[in-house]
């Protein structure tokens, strides 16, 4: 089924979270990935991990990243302003996001164990798009069991960096355990060894590595993506930049229609668990549920004529309806790192507009294509010019 109604998908994603969750189909197309990490848990599972990974994006705790999103932001603009004064006018913005966001994410997640952890990016990203790939070819039952190219090459990826991982933990666990340190640190895998043993958790070192990789792949490539979509829309108007410029305000409302019009995920997929009441729908069990986010944020009907043009002032007003503005989901199974997505691309436009004046390059070729997010074909070319300090 697919759903379109807003106040359906808002009783779907509240009322209905523990009903309707991720199927097995979906599971096992990541499971070599991100395995049974919070995206991919369902009922009293997820339950457990949103409460044991939920402290790590609080307030306090946010601020305390903030310094390192500036710092590796610092670090970027000037490889941008070094490229300009080498004489190169054309910079590929994505590749920039893209290293910007996994240098962020790799130190808020392992801080004293940072090189280790850069060791273990770019073999997730590899095993990603070896998983996506995966699962586009034509299979039969027990296909995945057979010792194909793309099994072995996936299986050993796992295992490497599975491998990197234990080393992490075990010598966070190792510090703790012979007292050299009162807790297992301050990043993001610290705060979940801490939070685990709080809570007591069992069997943790599968979970914990489940985590590990499901931040990764949340907190680098949806907001590398979000941050090249926003810089394409600035730099295609330039009348909003010099908006931002005087009132960083204005950037809120900017990032909320990059969203609409590039949602990190184009698609929301449920599966019922057991039968419910849906409206006046009646849901059975093992149906599978889609909310189209893309089409949804680009409904004529919710949004208006000018549905498929940039106006950030369409979010000056909150006053829209749940339901049709659902770029992190919604409900208890919304984002738990939304709070720190928005955040880290806020600093980092923030700094780069601040920095630069851009323009799209006459080179760029619009050509959005959805492999499960919205990405750009070709990349997004732009064109830079340093501002005075």
């Amino acid at each position: 089924m697919c759903l379109t109604e807003t106040d359906l998908i808002k009783e779907l994603l509240s009322k209905y979270s523990t009903k309707a969750g991720k199927s097995w189909l979906q599971q096992q197309g990541s499971k070599h990935f991100i395995g049974r990490g919070l995206l991919m848990a369902n009922g009293d599972d997820w339950h457990h991990q949103r409460h044991i990974v939920a402290p790590a994006f609080t307030g306090d705790k946010l601020k305390g990243y903030a310094g390192y999103m500036v710092d590796c932001t610092r670090q970027m603009l000037q490889s941008l302003r070094d490229a300009v004064e080498l004489g190169q006018t054309e910079l590929e913005i994505g590749e920039y996001m893209s290293r910007l966001t996994a240098d962020i994410i790799s130190r808020t997640e392992f801080d004293c164990s940072y090189e280790k952890g850069q060791q273990i990016f770019p073999l997730l990203t590899v095993l990603q798009h070896l998983c996506a790939q995966s699962s586009r070819h034509l299979c039969f039952p027990g296909s995945r069991f057979f010792p194909t190219k793309y099994n072995r090459e996936i299986k050993s990826l796992k295992t490497e960096v599975e491998r990197l991982l234990m080393e992490i933990i075990q010598s966070r666990k190792d510090c703790a355990e012979i007292g050299r340190s009162s807790s297992y640190g301050n990043d993001l895998l610290g705060m979940l060894l801490n939070e685990m043993r709080r809570k007591k958790s069992g069997n943790t070192m599968q979970l914990i590595m489940d985590e590990c990789k499901t931040f990764f792949f949340a907190g680098h490539e949806a907001t590398a993506l979000l941050l090249t979509w926003t810089v394409m829309l600035l730099a295609t108007n330039p009348k909003w930049q010099d908006k931002v410029r005087e009132e960083v305000n204005e950037l809120n409302m900017v990032i909320n229609e990059s969203l609409r019009l590039y949602p990190p995920a184009s698609v929301l997929p449920r599966m019922a668990f057991e039968d419910f009441k849906l409206g006046d729908l009646h849901i059975p069990k093992g149906l599978s549920i889609w909310i189209p986010v893309l089409a949804i944020h680009h409904s004529e009907e919710l949004w208006g004529k000018d549905v498929n043009e940039f106006n950030p002032n369409r979010f000056a007003s909150k006053s829209f309806s749940p339901g049709r503005f659902i770029p992190f989901a919604a409900g208890p199974r919304n984002c738990v790192g939304q709070s720190f997505a928005m955040m880290e691309a806020k600093i980092i436009l923030a700094m780069l507009i601040t920095r630069f004046k851009f323009a799209i390059s006459e080179n760029y070729r619009h050509a959005p294509v959805i492999v499960l997010t919205v990405k750009p074909k070709y990349g997004v070319q732009i064109r830079l010019t340093p501002l005075s300090s």
